[in-house]
C-alpha cells in the first residue's frame, strides 16, 4: 500500500509540469483560434456572396467548388475548436488527477 502511495505521488509531480504547459498553450491557443476564426468566418461568407453571384449571373465556372471551397474554409476553425477543447478536456483530467 505505501508503494503504490509514494508511485502516485511521484506520477503527480510527473504531471504538473504538463498541467503547466497546457494552461499555457491552451491559452495561446485560443487566442489565436478567435483571431483566425473572424478571418476565416470573412472569407467564407465573402466566397459564399460571390458564388451566389455567380449563379445568378450564369458564369460557366460556377459549379459545386463555388460553395465547397467557403464550406470548408468555414468548417476549418471549427475543427480547431475540436482540437482546443480536447486539450482543454485532457488539461482538466490532469488537474484532477493531481488535486485527488
Amino acid at each position: 500500500m505505501k508503494g503504490a502511495e509514494s508511485m502516485r505521488i511521484i506520477l503527480k509531480i510527473l504531471a504538473l509540469p504538463f498541467v503547466v504547459v497546457l494552461t499555457i498553450l491552451g491559452a495561446v491557443f485560443a487566442f489565436i483560434l478567435f483571431l483566425s476564426a473572424w478571418i476565416f468566418y470573412t472569407a467564407a461568407f465573402i466566397l459564399g456572396i460571390l458564388g451566389v453571384v455567380g449563379l445568378i449571373m450564369g458564369s460557366p465556372l460556377v459549379g459545386p467548388s463555388t460553395f465547397i471551397i467557403p464550406f470548408v474554409i468555414f468548417i476549418l476553425p471549427t475543427i480547431a475548436e475540436w482540437i482546443a477543447d480536447r486539450l482543454a478536456d485532457l488539461n482538466d483530467s490532469l488537474k484532477l488527477f493531481i488535486t485527488t
